[in-house]
C-alpha cells in the first residue's frame, strides 16, 4: 500500500499504551484511600494517571494530524486511511476513559 505509510502504527501503539497506564492505576490510590503506599505513593500515582492522559491526548493529537495533513489537505485518494487512524485513536481514548471513570471500585 503505498497511501499509507507504517509509521502511522505508532500513534495507536502509544494510544494502547495510554489506556493501560490510565487503568492500572485504582481511584483509591488516586484520593490516597489505598492500603499501601507503594513505591512513590499518592504522588506516584498521580504522576502516572498524568502521564497516561498526555500519552492518550497526544496520540489523539496524533491522528488528527495524521488525517488532516496526510490525507485531507494534499487532497489523496483514497482518504479512508486517514480517517481508520483518528477513528481507531479517538475510540481507543475514549474506551480508556469509560473504564477509568465508568465504574465503581469496593475498596
Amino acid at each position: 500500500m503505498s497511501d499509507f505509510h507504517q509509521a502511522y502504527h505508532v500513534c495507536g501503539i502509544i494510544g494502547t499504551i495510554s489506556v493501560f497506564m490510565i487503568n492500572a492505576v485504582s481511584n483509591g490510590q488516586i484520593r490516597g484511600e489505598s492500603y499501601t503506599n507503594g513505591c512513590l505513593g499518592q504522588r506516584g500515582a498521580r504522576i502516572w494517571l498524568f502521564i497516561g492522559f498526555l500519552l492518550g491526548f497526544a496520540s489523539l493529537i496524533t491522528a488528527c494530524w495524521i488525517l488532516f495533513g496526510g490525507y485531507i489537505i494534499p487532497r489523496k485518494n483514497p482518504q479512508w486511511p486517514g480517517v481508520g487512524v483518528f477513528l481507531q485513536n479517538a475510540f481507543i481514548f475514549f474506551s480508556g476513559l469509560v473504564f477509568k471513570f465508568g465504574r465503581t471500585e469496593n475498596l
